[in-house]
């Protein structure tokens, strides 16, 4: 009896090896169609919109704003961040809504895809490369403007600013791992993404996006356990200028969420075709 369960866990670990392995190498091979299907989606997208570009703006700049006013008319007393603050809060927010769009990214693209899955056979590991590619594009834009943020405000270069980019990597894989996990139950049920959406809006204020870690307390403990506070403080220091305080941590969640990727695609993979065909039916 122990003779045959040792082979059929054996067996059983073999198809899932030959199931990882066969989705990483789609993952890879649909370069070309994800490529395509991103700049149809960034063409579709911009095209249909008065204000263009502009957009890829409005979401940090609007949170940033907010919080840039609370704080210069006194109505919010924040500690001092050791640099501009109005830098401060617009790198925040920036990496703030790009992890959260990376989140999102994979259901997204998903259910946009659903009446091409029921007709076309194609890698479905596509539309989260897919997704992937816009959320790097939208991002370049969003960083081009803090660049000039930094250099406005005084900051100016520092070489750790060309690491930068490598962070905000790390940020939309974290939140792509996420994304993968979420997806087929968002597709079940619609509220999934609703309490997805109201829990992030509340993890904001327990992650040093607008404000810097208290020097004590519980919230001081809250955050650094949080390993949003790790991707937001990394990548921010980077950009700053200032030494990477959690770089430890952050290599430890990049590290993780690069295996748990794997794993989400594999799930992504043989989880999507089943409900998509179901939801059809």
């Amino acid at each position: 009896m122990q003779l045959e369960t040792k082979i059929y866990q054996k067996e059983n670990n073999l198809k899932i090896g030959k199931l990882l392995k066969a989705s990483a190498k789609d993952f890879f091979a649909s370069h070309f169609l994800a490529k395509q299907l991103a700049t149809r989606d960034i063409k579709s997208q911009y095209r249909q919109s008065y204000l263009g570009i502009i957009w890829a703006f409005i979401t940090p700049i609007s949170s940033a704003f907010v919080w840039i006013f609370l704080n210069s008319t006194g109505t919010v007393n924040l500690s001092d961040t050791g640099v501009p603050y109005p830098v401060f809060v617009f790198s925040g927010t920036l990496i703030w809504s790009i992890i959260t769009e990376s989140i999102n990214s994979p259901t997204s693209n998903t259910n946009a895809a659903r009446g091409i899955m029921t007709k076309i056979n194609f890698p479905k590991e596509a539309l989260i490369l897919t997704g992937i590619y816009k959320l790097l594009f939208n991002s370049s834009i969003k960083i081009g403007l803090l660049v000039v943020l930094i250099f406005a405000f005084g900051i100016g270069f520092h070489w750790s600013l060309l690491l930068f980019p490598f962070a905000i990597l790390a940020a939309i894989l974290f939140g792509t791992t996420i994304g993968l996990f979420i997806t087929p139950i968002s597709l079940i049920y619609n509220d999934i993404a609703k309490i997805i959406s109201m829990g992030l809006s509340l993890l904001m204020y327990i992650t040093p996006v607008v404000y810097a870690i208290p020097k004590s307390g519980l919230m001081k403990t809250i955050m650094e356990l949080n390993p949003f506070t790790s991707l937001i403080l990394t990548a921010r220091d980077l950009a700053l200028g200032t030494s990477p305080a959690y770089l430890g941590y952050f290599c430890w969640v990049f590290a993780i969420s690069t295996s748990l990727f794997f794993i989400g695609l594999l799930f992504y993979r043989t989880s999507i075709p089943i409900i998509v065909e179901r939801l059809s039916a």
